[in-house]
């Protein structure tokens, strides 16, 4: 019988569940199921926690159809930042706010000011406090659903609820708990001061997981969740972590060097470091990875979101798009991607724009102008990263959209970096079970065999008549760093 790790990754769109043969480090079976979403025109993006453990089932049982497998272990990759709100009995009292719902601004703002302005929010856990993250939902939560605040006993974070289900044991680790706003990166832990400004009067120790460490096994699975996936009881659960920690376990950033681009409904880049990163702007997060370093990313809320908004807007397919991309320009147009608001830079009020449009622009000059704004917006990021210390010498790309070579091409031209895109398919939840392989081995799994693409980066005026149009567009939305009051 093949022995193999299991890999979950809860993400905003589906769950995936991966087998990552022991030895070989190769991916051998795959399963997912799709989630439904909440969205409202007010920012709101939730989920009720049921349709994740109902994703997992389905999944589960899809990726072990056919072949036995000897399970190793277990590990949980999950969309940071939500807010997951429990009752004495661990069930949710409500659906989970999610790392894109950008309704609370005015929390993030009075927070901010409690704690004495954004330079002390620094001091005290190495980021600001941002509308994706986890402590302004709690502070909206008081204020909107004030209920379910009273009924709610435990509060943790997607992965965490997971973990909770599959082993019935309550407990995070680093690289999650750093995406919360409540928690000290420097120091791996929870911020007193942080939580006092959202609540002073609850018991915080009880309600928040405590911290283990990221390579360790935190339970076993219980007898329910086994029956439920079709696995036997007692395998080894590790500590899991947020989806982009274990990307970057997935795709090997677990050392000082590479940076990683994720093409995901959000884009992130982010890098491994042995010290804290903290970038003096805020603007690259200073997370914690999942092994025990640390993990500066900076998130556009805006990437696949945005380019197949766009692809659907004028129904092409993939190979229509890539020849759009290829084409060559979009000329006098410029896109500012903001269509949900946006991260990075800060603007969770912001819109989309575009700008420079004329009667001899068709569908492939838009097309170009959305994923040129795209990929701009992920330059813009990686400016926030070599402020926090990061030097990128080239980038791996990975993610849904990093499967069209035109578009790992326009990276390539737009970031002036060589691009390398490896045939890594899956990283949150491939990342999952080598971080749960690690943990129940007690030493480094070694990385499947993978070919992979090297595109070079290409000198091309147009290319650099596109950044002069998106920055004096941001210039004129008043998205640029120097707009800080805006």
């Amino acid at each position: 019988m093949r022995r193999a790790f299991l890999g979950i990754d809860c993400g905003t769109q589906s769950t995936k569940v991966v087998l990552r043969d022991h030895a070989s480090g190769e991916i051998v079976a795959v399963g997912r199921a799709p989630h439904e979403l909440v969205e409202r025109d007010d920012g709101t993006r939730e989920q009720d926690p049921a349709w994740w453990i109902d994703a997992l089932r389905v999944a589960a049982r899809d990726a072990l159809r056919g072949e036995h497998f000897e399970i190793g272990g277990i590990g949980v990759s999950g969309q940071q930042h939500g807010l997951v709100c429990l009752d004495q009995s661990d069930r949710p009292v409500r659906a989970a706010k999610l790392w894109n719902d950008t309704t609370t601004a005015l929390q993030c703002d009075e927070l901010m000011r409690k704690l004495g302005g954004p330079s002390r929010v620094l001091q005290l856990i190495g980021n600001l406090i941002l509308p994706g993250y986890t402590a302004p939902k709690i502070a909206w939560l008081i204020a909107h659903d004030p209920d379910a605040y009273a009924r709610t006993a435990r509060m943790c974070l997607p992965h965490d609820y997971l973990n909770l289900w599959l082993t019935g044991q309550f407990v995070t680790e680093p690289g999650d708990a750093s995406g919360t706003a409540y928690f000290d990166v420097r120091t791996r832990r929870y911020s007193d001061e942080v939580l006092a400004a959202i609540d002073e009067r609850r018991d915080w120790k009880r309600t928040l997981p405590p911290v283990a460490p990221s390579i360790s096994v935190v339970g076993t699975l219980r007898r329910e969740a086994a029956n439920a996936l079709g696995l036997d009881e007692g395998i080894p659960v590790g500590a899991g972590g947020g989806d982009n920690m274990c990307a970057a376990i997935g795709c090997d950033i677990v050392a000082d060097g590479p940076v990683a681009v994720s093409l995901g409904t959000s884009g992130t880049v982010f890098a491994y470091r042995d010290e804290p990163a903290v970038d003096p702007l805020g603007e690259a997060a200073a997370f914690c990875d999942s092994t025990g370093g640390w993990l500066p990313l900076a998130a556009t809320l805006n990437c696949t979101s945005a380019t197949e908004w766009a692809r659907e807007l004028f129904a092409m397919d993939h190979a229509d798009v890539d020849a759009a991309i290829a084409d060559g320009g979009a000329p006098g147009l410029a896109f500012l991607p903001y269509l949900s608001g946006e991260r990075t830079p800060n603007r969770p009020r912001a819109a989309g724009i575009l700008a420079g449009l004329r009667p001899d622009h068709g569908r492939d000059a838009i097309i170009r102008a959305v994923f040129e704004g795209v990929t701009f917006g992920l330059a813009y990021a990686m400016e926030a990263l070599r402020r926090a210390g990061v030097a990128p010498a080239e980038v791996t790309l990975i993610g849904g959209g990093a499967a069209s070579a035109a578009w790992a091409q326009l990276c390539a031209d737009i970031f002036e970096l060589p691009v390398i895109r490896p045939s890594i398919g899956e990283a949150a939840a491939s990342g999952a079970a080598r971080q749960a392989q690690w943990a129940v081995e007690g030493k480094h799994p070694p990385l499947a065999n993978a070919s992979s693409r090297r595109f070079e980066p290409r000198v091309r005026p147009e290319v650099r008549e596109a950044a002069k149009r998106i920055a004096a567009l941001r210039e004129g939305a008043g998205t640029n760093r120097s707009d800080e009051s805006a």
